[in-house]
Parts: structure tokens; C-alpha cells; sequence
């Protein structure tokens, strides 16, 4: 009887408020993501230019998720993410002006998208690090998927309209209102969520032994380490065939022959999928041990990537992506719940940080395999390939990890009450 009266505990206004900063962030997250390339194309027509962008939003992961993932453990979680959003808000009124004034091109455009992905990382990586001193344990599945299903519904449901709309009205306006929006997003963060959040440790160490113990935690964690290898391996096969995917579907010369103003309603189905995903987590994983429940999503996930090939139809590639949405984000709700219950609160900036350097690290190579390989051996080599290679990879984490090992690694609750503002 003990089960269903924990889980039944409240968020509580804190996280109400964290949520709603972080649906604000997202908002204009999804208006940068979407605008930023359209505006481009008014500055060039250059492939390699336009590709340029999305190398640049990515590579802050790679060069500064180490070193982010020691500045979340050292300092504030909650100040990390205020002057974050404030370097943001700062830099995207300087693309404003750069726009308004005409004296915006393409190498100042990727400049501008670079160092917003680097905001990116320290604002996401303090975001997820603050959550289990906000919920109890009991809610931690619960609360992880209410700020994905924010972060989906946000991005991209509202965001990508929102950007068009602004495109509009004249291209400052999609630096301007993301902006503002990480203004209301840092001042809820600042006055909403009271007290502080910093696990300081009890003596000084370098930079560099911080971001190796981060490593050597994850090298080392029996359940982390497959786990984190086989979602970065699935994360590279997945862009790749993302990467590509749009070639199959739209336009005379692909397989499904999608008009492009349909393409967008079936790539719909994806955040569709992933909020509900996000919102099914905690009460499947009532149902289901959270390791069965995250390694059968992944498989059924991959598996769903050769709809596509052998069953070249809308109504089932859009009931597939749906399913890709859905497994993808309640798997994704899983495996960050079980980290957090695992890694000490002092190193979840550093064991996060190293995570995702690896696991953001090498989507961009994935990209660059996918259209490799689609040049050589045609898109549905890609697909196959990516589906297999996916396989290959849960097969490690399905001979070596067991629900007895997650339930033997958690930490004590420790149910932290924040120091007085």
C-alpha cells in the first residue's frame, strides 16, 4: 500500500516553475531551430553554408559538455541557469541589431548559432541536474516526462508555427522574441524557485580531476556505461537516417512522393508520439521493470525504422513515426530517471556532461555517415544499415544489465530542503 501513496506525493511549485521556465526556453528554442535556417537562405544558397549551421548548434556539446558538467556540480544550479539565459537573451539582442542594421552575413550568423548552443548546454545541463532537488524520488519519472512533453509540445508544436509567423513580420523578429523569452524564463528561475542549489564539495580540486572522475564514474558504473554506449550508437544511427529521410519521402523523384507542404503534418506524428511517451513513463514503469520497459523501447524503436522500406505508404510511415516518437522520448524518460537515482547529486553536472558529450558528440558523425552512405548504396541502405547497427548496439546492454543492478546501485533518498535565499 506504501507504493501508491508515495507516487501519489505532489511536484510541488518549485517544479511547477521550473516546468513553466523551461517551456519558455523551449519556445524559443524551437522559433531559433526553425527560423534561423529560413532566414539563411535569403543570406545564401550554399549547402555546405546551410550545413554549416547545424554542425555549429551541435559542436558546443562536443567541445564544452566536459567542462560545463564540472561548472553545474561546482556552482549554483539555479544561478548556472540565470546567467545562461541572460547570455542568451544578451546575445540574441545583438543578432537583432545585426539584422536590423543589415550587417548580417552567413559567418556571423554561425557565430551567432554557435554560441547559442553553448548558452544551450549549460542551461539544459543545470536544467536536468536541478530537477531531483525539486520532486521527491518517488516523482522523479513523473517530473522528467512533464519537461520533456514540455520541451516537445514547445519546440516543436508551437515553436516552428510561431517562427513562421515571424519570419513574417521581418527576420529580427526571430532573434528578438527569443529573447524575451529567456527574460520571463531566467526571471521565473530567479524568483520562483527559492533558495539555492549547490552541492560544493568539501575541498578544491582542479577542473581536470573533476571532468575525470565524471569519466571514470561512467567508464566504470555497470548499468551506466552500456547504457550510455548503446544510446549514443542509437543516437548516430538515428540522425543519419534522419538526415536522409526527406529524400524518401517528398518530392517526383522519392519513393512515397509526398507534396513538401505534407511532409511536415507526417513528421507531426513524431512530437505527438513523444509527449505522449513523456506523460506514459511513470505509470508504465509501475507496470514494467525500468529495465525491460527502456530495452524493449529501444528495440521496438528500431525495429519501426524499416517501415519505411518495406511498407512505402503514408498511413504507415506516419503510424511508425508516431511509435519512433514514442518509444524514443519514454525511453529517454527511463534511462535519465535511473541516472539520476544512481549518480551522487555532486557529480550529476559531470556525469551528465561527459554523457552527453558522446551521445551529442556523434549525431553530427551519423549525419555524415547517412549521406555517405546514401550516395553509395542509395537511401535504402541507410535505413537497413541503421537498423541493424542499432541491434548490434542493445544487444550489449541486453547481455549485461538487470534490474537487480539499477535496484542494488541507487543511492539513499535524501530529500534536500534548499539553503534560505
Amino acid at each position: 500500500m506504501s507504493e501508491p501513496a508515495a507516487t501519489r506525493e505532489p511536484l510541488g511549485r518549485r517544479f511547477t516553475a521550473h516546468l513553466t521556465a523551461t517551456g519558455m526556453a523551449n519556445l524559443g528554442d524551437g522559433i531559433v531551430q526553425t527560423g534561423v535556417p529560413l532566414y539563411a537562405l535569403t543570406l545564401t544558397r550554399s549547402p555546405g553554408q546551410i550545413a554549416l549551421l547545424t554542425a555549429a548548434a551541435w559542436l558546443p556539446w562536443l567541445v564544452c559538455g566536459l567542462a560545463a558538467g564540472v561548472v553545474v556540480d561546482r556552482r549554483d544550479r539555479k544561478h548556472t541557469q540565470v546567467v545562461g539565459l541572460a547570455a542568451r537573451a544578451v546575445l540574441l539582442g545583438v543578432a537583432v541589431w545585426l539584422v536590423v542594421s543589415g550587417q548580417m552575413t552567413m559567418p556571423a550568423l554561425t557565430v551567432v548559432v554557435l554560441l547559442y548552443g553553448v548558452t544551450d548546454v549549460f542551461v539544459d545541463l543545470a536544467g536536468s541536474a536541478l530537477v531531483p532537488d525539486l520532486v521527491p524520488r518517488s516523482r522523479l519519472e513523473a517530473a522528467n516526462g512533464r519537461t520533456l512533453a514540455a520541451q516537445q509540445v514547445m519546440a516543436a508544436f508551437v515553436g516552428g508555427p510561431v517562427a513562421g509567423a515571424m519570419l513574417a513580420l521581418g527576420a529580427g523578429w526571430v532573434f528578438g522574441v527569443p529573447a524575451g523569452l529567456g527574460v520571463l524564463a531566467l526571471l521565473i528561475v530567479a524568483t520562483r524557485i527559492p533558495g539555492t542549489y549547490k552541492h560544493a564539495a568539501t575541498q578544491k580540486r582542479s577542473a581536470t580531476t573533476e571532468v575525470r572522475e565524471g569519466v571514470a564514474f561512467l567508464v566504470r558504473h555497470p548499468v551506466l556505461r552500456p547504457l550510455l554506449v548503446a544510446g549514443s550508437v542509437l543516437n548516430m544511427a538515428n540522425t543519419g537516417y534522419f538526415a536522409v529521410f526527406v529524400l524518401w519521402m517528398v518530392g517526383p523523384g522519392s519513393r512515397v512522393g509526398l507534396e513538401p507542404a505534407h511532409y511536415p503534418l507526417v513528421v507531426a506524428g513524431l512530437a505527438v508520439g513523444a509527449v505522449l511517451g513523456s506523460l506514459a513513463a511513470e505509470p508504465l514503469s509501475r507496470r514494467i521493470p525500468e529495465v525491460r520497459l527502456l530495452l524493449g523501447c529501444w528495440i521496438l524503436n528500431s525495429l519501426l525504422l524499416l517501415v519505411p522500406v518495406l511498407v512505402p505508404t503514408v498511413p504507415a510511415i506516419a503510424a511508425a513515426v508516431f511509435l519512433l516518437g514514442f518509444t524514443n522520448t519514454n525511453g529517454n524518460v527511463i534511462s535519465q530517471s535511473m541516472r539520476q537515482r544512481m549518480v551522487a547529486p555532486g557529480m550529476l553536472g559531470r556525469v551528465g556532461g561527459a554523457g552527453r558529450t558522446l551521445a551529442y558528440g556523434l549525431m553530427p558523425v551519423g549525419a555524415l555517415l547517412g549521406g555517405l552512405v546514401a550516395e553509395q548504396w542509395g537511401l535504402p541502405a541507410v535505413f537497413v544499415g541503421a537498423t541493424a547497427l542499432c541491434l548490434v548496439a542493445i544487444a550489449y546492454p541486453v547481455a549485461v544489465v538487470r534490474q537487480r543492478m539499477v535496484t542494488e546501485l541507487e543511492l539513499p533518498v535524501v530529500e534536500r530542503v534548499p539553503a534560505a535565499v
